[in-house]
């Protein structure tokens, strides 16, 4: 009988999958208030393109896979999206692999370009509001200090990709909206973009004056800030020619002045490696004290706390994960079901065992 259960459930799951839920519909409610911006339309604010919309601690894991990139996202609540990039002649094409990318899916059609439309939207200039009139308004009208963090993992050689994604990011800078350091302190602006994959820390580093990249530091590796001297000299060693969220370009030793709002923004790792699955179904008190432990170094550096690899079945234990992440001082929850974890209706139900 629960064979029949889970086979008519995996069925029901994969019929829905090939219809579009209310956020990959949100495109033609986004694009359409933008429409109507450029014509006369009484009933509208030209700010009110996401009204209604609450932000919420999720980020859009592998945002370019979904049916409406950005936009499903926006439309849920997220605050982060993702998109993985690879650099060819001089272009940044957007995919998982690099059998999947295609001239078209850039990263300037799929996130720079549409960022600045809705930008620009949010930041009308009119007779009543001229630009520099108070703080910049970001994509959420309901929330518009909230910044939107646009993850840009590197998937090809960092100190060439660095270059490209700087020089693709001008729409953004130019207008005022990228959050950034200015030497002494840092400006939070409509977008924060931070820099994960292959992402170069030597170079995200290497401007003391102005930076608009932040890092994605690897959570398992931060040094606690209470640590003595002598500990912190031999805290972390790494291998300058290992690849991946965390690795390139970092200094041969990690100490607890390394990573800092200056410099960095999330304090990554990989939930499978770093605490590893419940079992069976509960989280042990190793698991615990190592979570509150990395929480702690984390918000000690000021950075935001982000576990990726997080198991997604049963539903159950994915919301019980979530749960614990969020009541543990965990910032942003990566997510690949927007529905689920913006609803915030994470109980236990009979069905969840299933996928």
């Amino acid at each position: 009988m629960l064979g029949i259960i889970q086979f008519i459930s995996i069925a029901c799951g994969i019929v829905l999958s090939f219809f579009p839920d209310e956020y990959d519909r949100a495109v033609h409610n986004w694009l359409d208030s933008a429409d109507s911006a450029s014509t006369a339309n009484d009933t509208r604010w030209p700010t009110d393109i996401s009204r209604d919309i609450i932000p919420v601690g999720c980020h859009s894991h592998n945002d370019y896979w979904r049916r409406v990139p950005l936009y499903s996202a926006l439309q849920a609540g997220c605050i982060g999206v993702e998109a993985d990039v690879w650099l060819f002649d001089d272009e940044l094409y957007v995919g998982h692999t690099k059998s999947s990318l295609t001239e078209r899916l850039t990263l300037q059609s799929m996130y720079i370009d549409p960022l600045v439309t809705i930008l620009e939207r949010q930041n009308p200039t009119t007779r009543f509001h001229q630009r520099g009139d108070g703080p910049m308004h970001g994509v959420f009208e309901t929330d518009p200090a909230q910044t939107l963090i646009l993850l840009i993992d590197f998937k090809t050689a960092g100190p060439a990709t660095w270059h490209a994604v700087t020089k693709h990011l001008a729409p953004l800078r130019d207008r005022g909206y990228l959050t950034h350091f200015n030497g002494d302190e840092v400006i939070q602006r409509p977008i924060t973009v931070v820099g994960t994959g292959n992402t170069p820390f030597d170079l995200v580093a290497a401007n003391i004056t102005y930076r608009d990249i932040f890092f994605d530091a690897p959570l398992d590796k931060l040094v606690d800030a209470d640590q003595p001297d002598e500990a912190q000299t031999d805290a972390v060693l790494f291998q300058r020619t290992d690849l991946g969220q965390g690795q390139s370009g970092m200094p041969a030793i990690i100490t607890a002045s390394t990573f800092n709002t200056s410099n960095s923004f999330y304090a990554s790792v990989s939930f499978k490696k770093a605490i590893g699955r419940p079992w069976p179904f509960h989280f042990t008190q190793t698991q615990m004290r190592r979570i509150r432990d990395q929480v702690r170094i984390a918000h000690q550096h000021g950075l935001k706390v982000r576990y990726w690899a997080l198991p997604s079945w049963p539903r159950s234990l994915r919301n019980h994960i979530w749960r614990v992440l969020a009541q543990e001082g965990v910032d942003i929850l990566n997510v690949d079901d927007l529905i689920s974890a913006t609803k915030g209706d994470w109980n236990t139900r009979v069905f969840d065992w299933w996928p």
